[in-house]
């Protein structure tokens, strides 16, 4: 069983070993900040109907248009991030985020609230958030020893995954009670704890790597330098489109299930949400084990195994009926789905870093996720036509049977570094 407690040194011990104070309060900065996304989740589609009274096609917007434009004006932010203390940046995010939030409460006190104002604060948040991510990267990066990433990537998967579980109900429950406009607000003040976290870590931080640098001139190449490096790595750029087709699929059938089973399947509103929420805990659980299992059959085996694995699930939810069996089939499938990918996001991420220098981390973790943002916005477009054309059902097995071949780029020879992903030797406290 995985233990977190505080050993000698004030190191946090997880997992059996010390991952040091700051990785602590990198955690817990995570931890508070991804719970109040998760709280907030649906709160602008929310908003945008219940307050403002906007139509389909402006919520659909709403969905759509921040997300994909807030990757867009992220791009020039990976060279920015690169050459700057990442924790400074991080602070300066969550700032940006509560600022951007906080304006959506105070403009629907004073009457002000416009449709306008929520796309944009979508947008910054957006584009926040991606520079955010690559930022804490590069700080994992250095705040944890290399052969300590895999544990530490683990404690956040399993905060992803139990945030997840926890968050929509949670905020369903205060959005009933007191309305969308509070939620928003509550992920506001989970950025300002998450800047004031990442403030508390206190330790120097390192210089930008060698080649970085505030005063560097920006050069055009430089946007694509993540890019760059993914494409040219033998283990990197597999895993790199296996994991953007993945979610692009499983992202693009999200809507589908809810109009199939909102609509024809006659399930309510909460059926759908507990059908969704309640298997989350197999990500919890996969995160959890995914250490072990690499100390014990090595990176290789456990990352094809689960990739693999995943991409089993997809076609059976074509088949999802009404009733008791119909919720009782959806929650094994998201179950069995999210387990494996509890076992595989970690070692992804852990082989990611381990495989970037640290000059090019932000820029490389930038480029993935924008380009994951980028490939779900073009499939669930691509998959509402089809839908269209061809019915829901129809759709999702089309996604499902694409999806069966994606452990195909998966790749297929062990890495030269994977000495970095085995636990090493536990710490026998």
């Amino acid at each position: 069983m995985s233990v977190r407690g505080t050993g000698e040194g004030g190191r946090t011990v997880v997992g059996g070993r010390r991952l040091g104070r700051g990785f602590g309060w990198l955690w817990a900065s995570y931890a508070v900040s991804t719970l109040g996304t998760w709280l907030a989740f649906d709160a602008f589609p929310l908003i945008a109907i219940l307050v403002l009274h906007a139509g389909t096609t402006q919520v659909s917007l709403l969905a759509a248009m921040g997300p994909a434009v807030g990757a867009v004006l992220a791009l020039p932010l990976g060279p920015w991030v690169e050459n700057r203390p990442k924790r400074r940046v991080m602070i300066a995010m969550d700032l940006l985020r509560f600022a951007a939030l906080t304006s959506v409460p105070a403009a629907y006190l004073l009457g002000a609230l416009t449709f306008g104002q929520l796309l944009l604060v979508s947008v910054v948040a957006g584009a926040a958030g991606i520079a955010f991510t690559a930022a804490g990267g590069a700080c994992l990066k250095e705040l944890v020893p290399p052969r300590d990433l895999l544990v530490a990537n683990g404690r956040f998967e399993s905060t992803t995954w139990t945030a997840t579980m926890l968050g929509p109900p949670l905020g369903g429950a205060a959005i009933a009670a007191f309305g969308p406009v509070v939620t928003v607000m509550a992920n506001a003040v989970s950025h300002l704890l998450s800047a004031a976290g990442i403030r508390a870590i206190g330790a120097p931080e390192p210089p930008p790597a060698p080649g970085g640098g505030a005063r560097q001139r920006l050069r055009a190449g430089d946007l694509f330098e993540g890019w760059r490096h993914i494409l040219a790595d033998s283990v990197l750029r597999p895993l790199f489109l296996n994991s953007v087709l993945v979610g692009g699929l499983i992202m693009a059938t999200s809507p589908l299930l809810a109009v199939l089973m909102l609509g024809p399947l006659g399930f309510a509103p909460w059926q759908y949400a507990l059908a969704f929420a309640a298997p989350c805990v197999g990500g919890l659980i996969g995160s959890r084990l995914a250490p072990g299992l690499v100390d014990r059959f090595g990176q290789r085996r456990v990352m094809l195994t689960a990739g693999t694995l995943r991409a089993c699930w997809l076609p059976w939810l074509a088949f999802v009926g009404p009733g008791t069996s119909g919720i009782v089939l959806v929650m094994a499938v998201e179950l069995g789905l999210i387990t494996c990918m509890g076992f595989f996001n970690p070692v992804l991420a852990t082989s990611r870093l381990a495989r970037t220098p640290a000059d090019r981390a932000a820029r490389t973790l930038l480029a993935w996720s924008v380009s994951g943002k980028a490939v779900i916005a073009t499939l669930t477009a691509l998959w509402g036509l089809l839908a269209v054309a061809t019915g829901p059902r129809a759709a999702i097995a089309v996604a499902g049977v694409l999806g069966m071949a994606t452990p195909l780029l998966l790749p297929r020879s062990a890495p030269a570094d994977s000495t970095v992903l085995s636990g090493g030797p536990r710490d026998e406290r």
